[in-house]
């Protein structure tokens, strides 16, 4: 009788919830992001094969033609501006105008930044204060007003866009750098290497930066949609890439005075950008949450 009463007790008792592991569920939850930044990244890199026309062709004859699923022919199947100008075309070479100012951007300013860091970290003293002095500085001023400042002075042209785009990020680098430093430069393994005599440059390459390391990739992922949204910005502005070349913060400039006429005109490039910015800023938390020891195991 204890027997059969233990079994119905088992019976009866609710069947538990096969719940997927923590990382599979992250996984799943980072998939979609990732893809939408994956086919950024081949759109840059194939524009030519995915777009083979021209982004500068213009056809007074096509203008303002319809997307295809509102009404349009499969030739333009995004439409066209106010010039003829296919949009389809046009974003996927903006794509990759804005791949080739990431992919010099972001790194360049990741090295030159964490240089800083590691360097006012560890010399603390008058060399430490003078750097992050300037930092101060930089990061006080509006980065917008920074930027279109240092463009009107520069120029149009993807070249100045670049430049200012590294003087504006690196200092991001620089001040979490230095942060990590000055609580790394007192731990044991620190001291014990200063004990044996190692050199400021083997410290700093070779027990600083390792452990900065994850940090500065974090950063970098974060940086990639505020880089791609500052380069519109700027293009927005006329302060950008030469006007020739096709970007999304032109096309969305350009399309302005005909949002009511022509609403695809805008909104092509302006979905293209929300998409890109939003999933970089989700891949960013998820790398963070990956790399970060403290977060590994929340959620």
């Amino acid at each position: 009788m204890a027997a059969r009463a233990a079994e119905a007790t088992v019976e009866m008792r609710p069947r538990r919830r096969l719940r997927r592991p923590r990382h599979m569920r992250r996984w799943l939850l980072v998939m979609p992001p990732l893809s939408v930044m994956l086919i950024f990244l081949v759109f840059g890199i194939f524009a030519d094969l995915i777009a083979p026309g021209d982004p500068g062709h213009t056809n007074v004859l096509a203008r303002l033609e319809h997307p295809v699923f509102d009404g349009g022919t499969s030739e333009h199947w995004l439409g066209t501006d106010h010039v003829g100008r296919d949009i389809w075309t046009r974003i996927v070479h903006g794509a990759r105008v804005s791949l080739i100012v990431v992919a010099i951007v972001v790194p360049g300013a990741a090295i030159f930044g964490t240089t800083v860091g590691l360097v006012a970290g560890w010399r603390s003293g008058k060399l430490g204060q003078l750097l992050m002095r300037y930092v101060d500085v930089q990061l006080a001023m509006p980065a917008i007003l920074f930027a279109v400042l240092l463009g009107a002075a520069l120029g149009a042209s993807l070249t100045n866009v670049i430049l200012i785009l590294l003087v504006w990020t690196w200092t991001a680098y620089a001040r979490l750098v230095r942060a990590e430093v000055l609580s790394l430069k007192e731990r044991e393994f620190v001291l014990a290497s200063m004990a044996a005599g190692a050199s400021n440059f083997w410290i700093m390459r070779k027990q600083l930066l390792p452990n900065v390391f994850n940090t500065v990739v974090v950063i970098m992922t974060l940086e990639i949609p505020i880089v791609i949204v500052a380069e519109a910005s700027l293009s927005f502005l006329g302060v950008g890439a030469p006007v020739e070349q096709a970007t999304w913060g032109r096309m969305i400039t350009e399309a302005r005075n005909y949002l009511t006429q022509a609403w695809w005109v805008m909104w092509m490039p302006g979905i293209a950008l929300m998409l890109v910015a939003l999933c970089g800023n989700l891949v960013g938390d998820w790398l963070r949450d990956l790399l970060d020891p403290r977060l590994r195991n929340l959620g």
